[in-house]
């Protein structure tokens, strides 16, 4: 888009951006959990924990285990995905820059509430989000709203919230509600004071105007264009990282049954496996209960029920451009930290 063009193609563009958006949210997300809020409703569970059929075994065994956990996951999360990195291409090609920047560019805290509301509707997972997340950026929104946004969309996912009070009652949701603001709008919001409201590499936004800005091609071969390069770039990195981290939670979580413990030290690692390792939205639900089956407390599980959805390092892999290097370690820090204060107030639940 350009300055010279007329209000009404802009708002035109806009308005295309938000219908597709919508669609696909209703496809990926809000009808799915429309069914899947009835059933936690009726049997008190979502399903089966995506770590049932994890196995400690032989090299063999632990690799089957990271296969089919990667194809689990990628199962679970292929719609929202398609729908993020979509949406993420299309934002790149179609919305005014100075009206996002207008909307999603301010550096206080009303940038991080922008981002954070904007979010509530969204309800991807980290991953899935991290593609928006990363065209926020591109399309210079501040470093508060995008992380809001990033944030938001798992930390106060409403449907998560709602399956929460059924499956894992009201004193665990309401935790995961006060830390998840705390996290999406404090830790958003110090982020931002925090990197001085960084700017995106100036060579990636140079050469962004040059393909898109500039260019004289139709707009749909510069969508093309945009989610062609999105998926090269995002989804090999993204495949080999899941599998990776199925090989490290299947090497670890076998080892946990029949150790009971709801040890400071227990939370510390369980904050910081959680902060690290990947899931598709909810999936802590379930997680948790299998958890608590094993005998572990409720502190660990807090811990997990916060740092689970938030953060993971394929997400990270997928927004290292987006953010400085400190910047990162901030909110990594930050979501561990958080997830040692909701373990150690589990131990009272």
């Amino acid at each position: 888009m350009t300055h010279g063009q007329p209000i009404s193609k802009k708002w035109f563009g806009v308005a295309v951006f938000f219908i597709v958006f919508a669609i696909g949210l209703y496809w990926a997300k809000w009808n799915p959990y429309f069914h899947k809020a009835i059933l936690a409703s009726k049997d008190h569970n979502i399903g089966t924990s995506l770590l049932a059929e994890m196995s400690a075994g032989n090299f063999t065994d632990v690799v089957t285990s990271a296969w089919n956990y990667s194809i689990t996951y990628f199962l679970a999360i292929w719609k929202a995905l398609l729908v993020a990195t979509v949406v993420a291409s299309l934002m790149q090609v179609i919305i005014p820059r100075e009206w996002l920047t207008r909307v999603l560019g301010k550096t206080g805290f009303l940038g991080s509430v922008s981002g954070g509301l904007l979010a509530l509707p969204a309800m991807m997972c980290t991953c899935c989000a991290a593609p928006v997340v990363s065209g926020l950026r591109k399309c210079s929104s501040s470093v508060g709203a995008a992380i809001a946004f990033w944030f938001g969309n798992t930390a106060l996912n409403p449907a998560v919230l709602i399956f929460m009070v059924f499956v894992l009652g009201w004193k665990f949701t309401i935790l995961r509600l006060i830390l998840g603001i705390i996290l999406v709008f404090g830790v958003s919001y110090l982020a931002n004071r925090f990197s001085k409201n960084e700017m995106v590499d100036t060579a990636i936004l140079e050469k962004m105007n040059i393909e898109n800005v500039k260019s004289n091609k139709p707009l749909l071969v510069r969508w093309i264009y945009t989610f062609g390069k999105m998926v090269v770039t995002i989804l090999p990195l993204y495949i080999v990282s899941v599998f990776v981290m199925g090989l490290l939670i299947s090497w670890l979580y076998p080892a946990l049954n029949g150790h009971a413990s709801n040890t400071f030290g227990l939370i510390i690692a369980f904050a910081i496996i959680g902060t690290l390792f990947v899931i598709p939205t909810a999936a802590e639900i379930a997680i948790i209960q299998g958890v608590l089956a094993l005998g572990l407390g409720h502190g660990p599980a807090a811990a997990l029920l916060i740092t689970l959805p938030v953060i993971s390092i394929p997400s990270i892999i997928m927004v290292r451009k987006a953010f400085s290097k400190k910047t990162i370690v901030f909110l990594t820090g930050s979501v561990m930290v958080l997830g040692i204060i909701a373990g150690c107030i589990g131990t009272l639940l």
